[in-house]
């Protein structure tokens, strides 16, 4: 069996660090040729000390040095700065690149890795929610895959296989609904990050912990999934779940919907991205329905969760929107970890961002990056007036 040499973007954060589990636990189908991180060079060290990748990167290169010496006794090439990611994406030695970068820093990487032909195992939702028309055209044009990631989206690719060309009438999304999910406009004002980080079913890294109670995350994912499928947003709903036992499901012409369930375990997207069309045995908890006391599921309350609605009016703008809206959305939940706004005031903020800064009905690369230097200056001036 040829084994598969898979570049990591991101292999220090949640994601990252899974399917490195994921690895490990398939040595015979899986090398890790390249590892990169942005600021945990500890961890980076470790894990490329333990899987002898051919390169590694760290994106801030004020870690460079330290990283360099630490690797110094291994057979292991280092480079630093963002552009290196990129680079390492693009060569011609990796067969899948994961992308697991956290935010827009993910773009670029994934553009130059479909430029570069290869198979994308997407877990950056940003890069779809940012640019997925500039995207979506990229990976045709160079017959270059995407292969979801995400366990939302992953559970709707799954549940596509064998339907070539059946008509979707809608997507239903799920949604563990987060942490703060039964929590009043007035608990909500006064929430704190520690409280919003307390996801119940899925552990995550901080920022899409926070999106997750805020429900942008699921805002993004109905984004990525209007490009992944090729569906519009009003053929999306998003259901709220908090079990987090259905992943998500696809309703067909004929009024038929498959669901595709597991346990809240990232390891099985993950694997399932690397090994399609392959399902290879895992040893991840299995579902065990008489251990279910019930499944539930709930609308979405945009009253109290205002940033769902904000991501269908960005989408359904077009253009460049949904890249401010991201932009302001890194601003904000920074800002809300750090302590500097409450809870609601996110909302209030992105919208603002959203109104005020330039709109574009058709962006190329170079207007994106324009456009998100624009919203994030637009945030950071607006926060001072918070």
């Amino acid at each position: 069996m040829k084994q598969k040499r898979i570049a990591i973007l991101g292999s220090t954060g949640s994601i990252g660090t899974q399917a490195l589990d994921v690895i490990a636990a398939n040595p015979d189908r899986f090398e890790v040729f390249a590892l990169t991180a942005n600021n945990n060079v500890s961890l980076l060290i470790e894990q490329a000390r333990r899987f002898k990748p051919t390169m590694v990167v760290v994106a801030n290169d004020a870690h460079y040095e330290e990283l360099r010496e630490a690797l110094s006794g291994e057979d292991i090439t280092v480079f630093a700065t963002p552009q290196s990611v990129a680079e390492v994406a693009a060569m011609r030695s990796v067969d899948v690149v994961l992308t697991a970068m956290v935010g827009y820093a993910g773009l670029l990487p994934t553009i130059k890795a479909l430029e570069a032909g290869k198979t994308i195992a997407l877990a950056n939702k940003e890069t779809l929610v940012v640019a997925g028309e500039l995207i979506k055209s990229l990976a045709l044009k160079h017959k270059a895959p995407i292969l979801p990631v995400d366990s939302e989206h992953s559970a709707i690719f799954q549940c596509l296989m064998g339907e070539a060309d059946n008509e979707i009438e809608k997507i239903l999304l799920t949604a563990s609904g987060g942490a703060l999910r039964n929590y009043t406009c007035e608990q909500l004002a006064t929430v704190t990050a520690q409280q919003a980080l307390r996801h119940p079913n899925w552990s995550m890294g901080a920022k899409i912990t926070i999106d997750s109670a805020t429900l942008m995350n699921k805002g993004f994912e109905a984004i990525e999934a209007k490009w992944l499928f090729d569906v519009s947003m009003e053929q999306i709903e998003v259901v709220v779940h908090p079990q987090s036992i259905i992943h998500s499901m696809v309703q067909f012409a004929d009024g038929s919907i498959k669901a595709q369930l597991g346990t809240p375990d990232m390891r099985i997207p993950i694997q399932y991205a690397l090994t399609w069309p392959e399902r290879v045995h895992s040893n991840c908890e299995r579902l065990n329905f008489f251990d279910l006391a019930q499944l539930t599921f709930e609308r979405p309350d945009t009253g109290r969760f205002p940033n769902l609605t904000l991501a269908f009016e960005a989408s359904r703008q077009g253009g460049n929107m949904p890249c401010i809206l991201n932009a302001a959305n890194e601003v904000a939940v920074a800002a809300f970890l750090r302590g500097e706004i409450g809870f609601m005031q996110m909302s209030r903020l992105i919208e603002t961002v959203m109104q005020q800064c330039t709109f574009v009905a058709s962006p190329d690369y170079e207007v994106y990056v324009v456009t998100d230097a624009e919203a994030r200056t637009k945030a950071t001036e607006l926060l001072k007036s918070i």
